[in-house]
């Protein structure tokens, strides 16, 4: 019966046929489990951004050197519709940047669109990680073409299974992600409020998945309501109360009792978190809303939705001193990325959108309750895989390495970490499609900023990423002390 019930806990944390997000099974739970002891003095917050569908990372940070330039232009226009960016000067032409760290006969920059990442890349809070992958072991091109190399992530090239490597080392149907395992080791500094130590703006994700620390998913309204007990239902207010005391009332059936009892936490900790967060405004203590893009598709401004769930972040990390807080990882997400057909535009929209919510969201940071906070946040992208250099006629096709960016105050920024394929090519394979493989990897990119939350020991640092052990280089030195 014992065993029975703990698998019923943790599978009710799921629930949502209530409407529901049930958190850890009590608000107290930060000393249970391999947490590390130490108590932090400081806040630090982690965020990834998911950009779901494999982000064309080769018309993200291209190498634009006379040779890369020639090979990009080349592979990027093989098809009917030229993929090729306008070059720097041109209209809509990419935008150069200026590596801190040069590589004779290099240069770099940025899709056009990307104008306020480029201005953080310039202020030192923004850099690129050059070629990242899901892979086990180092990675040889020549191992990779002719099927020697066993180090390949499963399932590669398919959505489901690398958005799940991504995010935990294993393909769709894994039980725990890196963030999650994070959330075990940190979520002692959290005092009596585990439940936020791992927080997702776009739904349950692998990324956040715990063995403790399970997380907590919500919306820019902050705190996972069930909205039937705070509205009502079928136009009478007076059936919520109703509600509230059918779900949260004492049962002699053990399965019923402990769902009453999350019931009762997930309500308790609704309200706890809307009444901790910072309010949404202009006045002094509140964050404003992002402004409006332009949609071509609507024909109209919208909303950027990726910048309202950066705001909801940033509303949470303003009032996490309310609640104890010192550690704090969440996931944020936005869609559109798989751009086999109509790529130019569609892409174009979507790094629209990634670059209007970055400049929103720093300036957000850098006034957070009269403070700037940006040196405790640090924000990284991931994405399924990256995307074929060459063009299957209107767009790009599954791919493997890719290029993210990394932002955040405690960041070496305004650099390009990584081995950057020579003249654009240098570490493809597959001359057919041009798909790059991966020089560093996952496990690398996510334990050096790891060390920068505080996971700092060997054996728990390789407790998150098993695969660390494989590699001689374990911090790539991105992240400040």
């Amino acid at each position: 019966m014992n065993e029975s019930r703990r698998v019923f806990l943790r599978a009710s944390t799921a629930y949502s046929a209530l409407g529901a997000t049930a958190g850890p099974l009590a608000l107290n739970l930060s000393l249970i489990g391999k947490a590390s002891a130490a108590t932090a003095t400081d806040y630090k917050a982690l965020i990834c951004l998911f950009l779901w569908g494999g982000n064309d990372s080769f018309n993200t940070l291209i190498a634009n050197d006379p040779d890369s330039w020639a090979e990009y232009r080349r592979w990027r226009n093989q098809g009917n519709v030229p993929l090729a960016l306008p070059a720097a000067g041109q209209p809509g032409g990419i935008l150069p940047i200026s590596p801190l760290t040069a590589r004779t006969g290099r240069s770099f920059a940025l899709h056009p669109r990307l104008v306020n990442t480029a201005a953080l890349f310039g202020a030192g809070r923004l850099s690129f990680i050059a070629n990242v992958g899901p892979t086990s072991h180092p990675m040889d091109p020549r191992n990779y073409a002719t099927g020697v190399a066993p180090f390949l992530p499963p399932a590669l090239f398919s959505h489901n299974d690398q958005q799940a490597v991504w995010q935990s080392g294993r393909p769709e149907g894994a039980a725990y992600g890196w963030g999650g395992r994070m959330g075990d080791l940190l979520m002692a500094r959290n005092g009596g409020q585990s439940i936020f130590t791992s927080i997702s703006t776009s739904g349950s994700s692998v990324f956040l998945s715990g063995l403790q620390a399970l997380q907590y998913t919500t919306n820019r309204n902050v705190g996972a309501e069930i909205s039937a007990v705070v509205n009502g239902s079928y136009g009478a207010g007076s059936t919520g109360a109703i509600l509230k005391r059918i779900i949260t009332r004492d049962s002699s059936h053990l399965f019923e009792k402990e769902l009453a009892n999350i019931n009762r936490r997930s309500l308790t900790a609704a309200a706890l978190l809307k009444t901790a967060a910072l309010p949404v405004g202009t006045t002094a203590g509140s964050v404003a809303n992002p402004t409006l893009v332009y949609s071509p598709y609507a024909g109209q401004d919208v909303e950027n939705p990726l910048a309202i769930q950066l705001q909801t972040v940033a509303r949470i990390i303003g009032g996490s001193a309310s609640l104890g807080l010192k550690r704090q990882v969440f996931f944020v997400g936005i869609g559109g990325y798989d751009t086999h057909t109509a790529q130019m535009p569609d892409h174009d929209y979507n790094l629209k959108l990634v670059d209007h919510a970055m400049g929103y969201f720093d300036g957000a940071l850098a006034t957070l309750s009269g403070q700037d906070v940006r040196d405790r946040v640090t924000l990284f992208s991931a994405s399924d895989f990256g995307r074929t250099f060459s063009t299957n006629g209107d767009g790009t096709d599954h791919g493997y390495g890719a290029h993210h960016f990394i932002y955040g105050g405690a960041v070496k920024g305004g650099d390009i970490y990584g081995d950057f394929p020579a003249s654009g090519i240098g570490h493809l394979w597959d001359y057919g499609k041009g798909v790059l493989i991966p020089q560093l990897s996952v496990d690398q990119y996510g334990a050096t900023i790891a060390k920068w939350m505080g996971i700092t020991s060997t054996s728990e640092i390789r407790d998150v990423f098993p695969n660390l052990a494989n590699f001689s280089t374990t911090d790539l030195g991105f992240m400040k002390p």
